[in-house]
């Protein structure tokens, strides 16, 4: 097969040769034809300088550069080196086209193939997260080329920060992760994933719950004193999450609302109190602060007194038991007593003796 390839190659690459190419007998006479063995041997001498200039060109172009074809040196060799880069040229301007349309056609091909739109594997569902613990939101896409992810919240897209972070693990699951968890954080999260060949998205809620914790507190209130027409502050400090409510009653009083001298104050740091403003001698007895949420309620009481106001810059104390007075006793058997006769103990035997020193009389007497 090879040699009926070569041989077909030769005749119809011979049907291409210039007749020029091949040179004629100058006759001074009338004009012959050539005879076979002159066409044979300027042939061969053809062939002859082709082979030599073929040598020369392999051993140019195989210094690192590409070797010529089995189809050029056959080319080269019947028709030329100038012939056959003439035919070799046509024949690649025609090929060409046809090589860049298919090839052309190919890539538009393998591009259409390799686009794929994002498609969501594995995505979330509404959550329910405890305040001040850790959320993560896990997904999975895939697409060609690999889709680029985007997070929102309420439409808002979400920034890398401190408490929001957006991670990217080997086996190619997206994750947000947020810690800790506040109630600005609860909301609707949108994830979109695109790509040239379009994009994908899911929704899920974020909700918050809050942390019950029963109120307790951290500085209860404290019995105090105070002159009578002079203000007073009753104050406690209490922790408690949610904020609990607080309720102020005296004895079995409930205090609902402030008056012209009464008022009841709290802020947002747990710190609690009554003023009163001024005292009143009615005023004083037994004060109780509590703090209720949902998680529990606690307690505080303590007593207020109200004195009368400094006289000559002394308080007036309650009344107090006046001491009583002793004077000395005129009575015989205790002067009989002093001298060391025990009078009792010898009329009444089994008795305790009576110890020396004066009887005790009240002034109330």
């Amino acid at each position: 097969q090879t040699l009926s390839s070569e041989s077909t190659v030769s005749v119809s690459v011979l049907r291409c040769v210039n007749v020029s190419a091949f040179p004629r007998k100058q006759s001074r006479g009338t004009p012959r034809l050539a005879s076979d063995s002159d066409i044979q041997g300027t042939k061969d001498a053809v062939i002859q300088d082709l082979e030599r200039k073929l040598r020369f060109k392999e051993e140019r172009m195989s210094n690192g550069q590409q070797r010529l074809t089995y189809e050029e040196k056959m080319a080269r060799r019947l028709l030329g080196a100038d012939n056959a880069a003439t035919v070799l040229n046509t024949q690649q301007q025609d090929e060409e086209p046809r090589s860049r349309s298919r090839d052309s056609g190919d890539e538009n091909e393998s591009i259409q193939e390799r686009h794929f739109r994002p498609h969501f594997l594995q995505a979330p569902g509404d959550l329910i997260v405890q305040e001040g613990k850790l959320c993560r939101m896990d997904c999975k896409v895939s697409g060609l080329p690999t889709p680029d992810l985007i997070w929102q919240l309420n439409g808002q897209t979400i920034r890398p920060d401190s408490a929001h972070k957006m991670l990217v693990r080997e086996n190619g699951v997206h994750s947000l992760v947020i810690e800790p968890v506040s109630s600005r954080d609860a909301g609707i999260y949108t994830c979109i994933a695109s790509n040239r060949a379009g994009q994908n998205s899911f929704n899920l809620e974020l909700i918050v719950a809050e942390i019950h914790k029963a109120p307790s507190f951290i500085e209860k209130l404290q019995n105090t004193a105070v002159a009578e027409g002079n203000p007073v502050r009753l104050e406690c400090r209490v922790s408690a999450v949610p904020y609990p409510k607080i309720f102020w009653k005296k004895e079995n009083e409930s205090f609902t609302h402030n008056t012209d001298r009464i008022s009841m104050h709290q802020d947002n740091c747990g710190y609690l109190c009554m003023i009163i403003q001024p005292a009143m001698k009615e005023d004083a007895g037994w004060y109780t602060v509590s703090a209720k949420n949902d998680a529990g309620i606690v307690s505080s009481t303590a007593r207020l007194d109200v004195h009368r106001p400094n006289v000559k810059g002394k308080i007036t104390q309650p009344n107090t038991p006046k001491p009583k007075k002793v004077r000395p006793s005129t009575s015989r058997y205790a002067a009989l007593t002093e001298r060391g006769l025990d009078v009792k103990a010898a009329f009444f035997p089994d008795s305790s003796p009576l110890q020396p020193g004066g009887l005790v009389e009240s002034d109330d007497l």
